[in-house]
């Protein structure tokens, strides 16, 4: 099968189908494996040490609902991924990432093809939700301080008509910016706040995760020789 996004990254009028967005999750199950270590030993620094593994184990269950799939309802296969990682991923990244995939699932409920307005209303879509289950604002020092920027950048490079791959690719860059932003921060949510002052130097794992998560998209549907 074709991928519609494939055919139509010529034209600059992308539009993603189901098997675009079981790519995307597949590439992100494939870095969460590969950052695995890395995540851990920033969770490790600020939290339980198993944000890593977790979320390693969490997409590895994900993989096992998306594959072979036929249901083309994209709504229904994001929210088939929150729900499996919520019972599947421990400590707060399995209610928050499940949150957020629930969330887009909703926002493009019925849907089997996704233009860029559409896959920026479900990002919205997730990222609020993320924010009203943690209660979490920028600048708290967790997943919303590379959400926010991503989802941010996304809707800007749009609304000045920006193509999609470049849209992708200016949204990956600010999560990867709000990420790095984290280190200097002392955590006010979560388990890092507990450590205080002493959270402050180290990057938040959840912010890591969610530049991986938008990186992937960048990857998978904007950067054509790196998608697989």
């Amino acid at each position: 099968m074709v991928d519609v996004a494939e055919t139509e990254h010529a034209s600059g009028n992308m539009s993603l189908g189901h098997d675009d967005i079981v790519r995307w999750i597949r590439a992100f199950a494939a870095q969460v494996e590969a950052n695995k270590e890395q995540l851990t030993q920033l969770d490790a620094a600020v939290g339980d040490g198993d944000h890593g593994i977790n979320m390693q184990r969490g997409m590895a269950a994900v993989l096992g609902k998306v594959d072979g799939a036929e249901e083309q309802d994209i709504g229904a296969l994001l929210k088939t991924v929150g729900m499996t990682l919520v019972s599947t991923v421990g400590g707060a990244g399995g209610p928050l990432y499940g949150t957020l995939f629930l969330q887009m699932g909703t926002a493009v409920s019925g849907k089997e093809e996704l233009g860029p307005d559409d896959w920026a209303a479900a990002l919205d879509a997730g990222v609020a939700g993320v924010q009203a289950r943690g209660k979490a604002e920028p600048g708290d020092k967790t997943m919303i301080d590379a959400l926010i920027p991503g989802r941010d950048a996304l809707k800007t490079a749009l609304a000045e008509g920006a193509s999609f791959e470049d849209a992708l690719e200016r949204s990956a860059d600010a999560a990867g910016q709000g990420m790095q932003d984290t280190i200097p921060l002392v955590a006010r949510k979560g388990r890092a706040s507990y450590l205080g002052e002493r959270s402050a130097g180290h990057q938040d794992p959840g912010a890591t995760s969610s530049h991986l998560l938008l990186e992937a998209a960048a990857d998978t549907w904007g950067r054509p020789e790196q998608a697989g």
